[in-house]
């Protein structure tokens, strides 16, 4: 039958029989005794056994999924487990998860009491975008006798699709709300200024700025009146993600081009509750994935979808190309976030008068990643020889970042250079002071 598996606890009193056969060779009168002892244990097996088989449906059992998995974060998985029988049962429970995880030791153990129902929840944490299959859900079952277990399996080939980061969505737009962040404490960032798309009037209050009093109005109403401003809506801010070979460097099991997804999520959904159009494209030896800047309903639906099934490729990406899509695509001045990764000078003044042409018309803002392998040998205490060597190298590197950022600034292009796990706290922010500086 392959729903009965014969227990550990079965076997060892068999064991302790064999002892006992062995035993009476030498003392006859044991003899009976292992007789009675091995007819007890056949007896039990029998009991257990119908115990177990003789309730259909002794156990019951589903997998309960969210609708989708939420790339690089922790997606809970429920079990829900409901006890038929009269009696309390062990369980060991076993969930074939997708193989994308490499869990080979999945095992949960439960006891379950007589009638009762009972959640278990685990983590999955993809790494990867794409699906991910389920296989059987198996319940393995056993009385308190314990000689036996049953198998109940449950919910077979369940599909899951795997998307870039949304989980932290809300997390980020409270934070967005109140202009703070944190990023090794409260990080707040200063409004310069304001945009000139007026809102209403109102009384002055402690704290406005009394350059915005409206005197006019002050006289009317015998009261300090002043204009209140907001930010200007519906400007356009696209995200251009590159997919070259540079971006397939792995950082605690995501790559550079997943990051990179998960921060245009997030920042799309900013964008989008502040009011403002978010578009993106992505771009290696052609420009793909495009979605024109809009803010209408399901725009975040349809970038979550253009980046579902992105892929890094092994070719150079071709900056002249993406100079002419953006130049023919993009014709109203916008913000431009372009996600991409330079490791040397060298390779950002190649590609440096495409970058100034599309800078031309419009706010660009490069944002490229800090090796954080690097940053720990950087900030390590050197014991060796080695180490030393180690340190300088790394640390040449690290010069060479910061004159890539001096060497853009100075044709007017604006840097994010971050860590990768802290990119989407740094991509918000920067789009935030932008906003409040009304430098678009």
């Amino acid at each position: 039958m392959k729903q009965l598996y014969i227990n550990n606890r079965f076997f060892f009193a068999l064991f302790a029989v064999g002892i006992l056969y062995v035993l009476a060779f030498f003392f006859p009168p044991i003899m009976w005794f292992a007789h009675g002892l091995l007819v007890l244990a056949i007896i039990t097996f029998i009991v257990d056994f119908l115990l177990l088989f003789n309730h259909k449906n002794g156990v019951q059992a589903q997998r309960i999924l969210p609708e989708k998995l939420s790339n690089g974060d922790e997606n809970p998985v429920k079990i829900d487990v409901k006890n038929n029988y009269f009696f309390k049962i062990n369980t060991k429970i076993i969930d074939e998860i997708p193989f994308q995880f490499q869990k080979r030791d999945f095992l949960i153990e439960k006891e379950i009491s007589a009638g009762k129902n009972t959640f278990f929840q685990y983590i999955l944490e993809p790494k990867e975008r794409g699906e991910y299959s389920f296989g059987n859900l198996n319940v393995f079952t056993s009385s308190p006798i314990g000689f036996v277990s049953k198998r109940f399996t449950f919910q077979k080939d369940a599909m899951l699709p795997s998307y870039p980061s949304f989980i932290h969505l809300r997390k980020y737009e409270l934070m967005a709300l109140q202009n703070e962040f944190l990023l090794g404490g409260i990080k707040k960032i200063r409004k310069l200024g304001h945009t000139m798309e007026f809102e209403k009037i109102k009384e002055y209050v402690q704290g406005d700025d009394i350059r915005t009093i409206n005197w006019k109005a002050t006289s009317k109403h015998n009261k300090l009146m002043v204009n209140q401003y907001q930010d200007e809506k519906a400007q356009r801010i696209f995200m251009l993600i590159d997919k070259g070979r540079t971006m397939q460097m792995p950082f605690n099991g995501l790559s550079l081009l997943d990051y990179s997804i998960n921060a245009t999520m997030a920042l799309s959904h900013i964008i989008l509750k502040k009011g403002d159009r978010a578009g993106m494209m992505t771009f290696s030896k052609k420009a793909e994935n495009k979605v024109p800047a809009d803010n209408k309903s399901g725009q975040l639906r349809k970038i979550s979808e253009a980046l579902y099934n992105i892929n890094t490729n092994f070719f150079e990406s071709d900056f002249n190309r993406l100079y002419q899509d953006v130049k023919y695509s993009i014709g109203q001045r916008s913000l431009i976030l372009l996600f991409t990764n330079f490791e040397t000078l060298d390779a950002v003044n190649r590609q440096m008068k495409y970058l100034r042409g599309i800078a031309k018309n419009h706010l660009l803002v490069v944002v490229f990643f800090k090796n954080s392998e690097l940053q720990k040998i950087i900030h390590s205490n050197p014991e060796s020889m080695q180490e030393v060597y180690d340190e300088i190298i790394a640390e040449k590197f690290e010069f060479e970042k910061k004159l890539i950022i001096q060497e853009l600034r100075k044709y007017g292009i604006y840097t994010v250079y971050t860590l990768p796990e802290n990119l989407n706290i740094e991509v918000i922010n920067k789009y935030l002071e932008i906003k409040a500086r009304g430098i678009l």
